[in-house]
């Protein structure tokens, strides 16, 4: 079939599409455009995707880096010389030196008699006991005069012992009574203190 213009036409039906006719050619340029569109799209989608992320990454490379501190310097170790003529043994123990100390203390010959025969004022604390007064003559004092819890009046002189510390009267004076105590030095031996009782007015 020939048209006006001298061109030949032909028609081979549905089955023409598949043996490349004119209605094939289009059909193929339809399908390309399809799937030029489809990258298209898919790329434009791409892109918008991972533009947020993209700009992130920009912004945080863009940063001003932080500076880390250097370490702290680490001094040598000092080694120590360690001379055992001037300095204590550390794995050595204190106990034979204060074992000394303390037999020496306990062994430096002060001790009360406790042979002796106790007197009436050592039944008694030397605080609970009252200096109210003394017999004197020729302005020599005799006798202190000493009242005890019970309301008791005893007179003691010098050489005397009273309280319970084994408190011995070494003075006698119008104001006080001087005295000499033996107490327990908390090592097993005796040490001596002096003690004094006041006039009472």
């Amino acid at each position: 079939m020939r048209n006006r213009s001298g061109y030949k036409a032909s028609w081979a039906g549905p089955g023409s599409l598949l043996g490349g006719g004119p209605r094939m050619g289009s059909a193929r340029t339809v399908l390309g455009l399809a799937l030029l569109a489809a990258c298209l799209a898919f790329s434009g989608c791409s892109t918008d995707q991972h533009g947020d992320l993209d700009a992130y990454v920009k912004e945080v490379k863009a940063r001003h880096k932080g500076r880390v501190p250097p370490l702290p310097e680490i001094k040598p170790y000092e080694t120590f010389a360690y001379d055992a003529k001037d300095i204590h043994d550390p794995f050595q123990p204190f106990a034979p030196q204060a074992e000394r100390k303390r037999q020496a203390q306990a062994d430096s010959g002060i001790r009360p008699d406790k042979n002796r025969r106790r007197e009436a004022l050592e039944e008694f604390s030397l605080d609970s006991l009252k200096y109210v007064g003394q017999l004197e003559k020729a302005g020599q004092p005799l006798w202190a005069l000493i009242e005890a819890p019970d309301h008791t009046v005893h007179r003691v002189k010098v050489g005397d012992h009273l309280g319970q510390n084994y408190g011995q009267i070494t003075r006698i004076t119008s104001n006080q009574i001087d005295l000499k105590e033996i107490i327990p030095n908390g090592l097993g031996g005796w040490t001596e203190r002096q003690a004094a009782l006041a006039l009472k007015e």
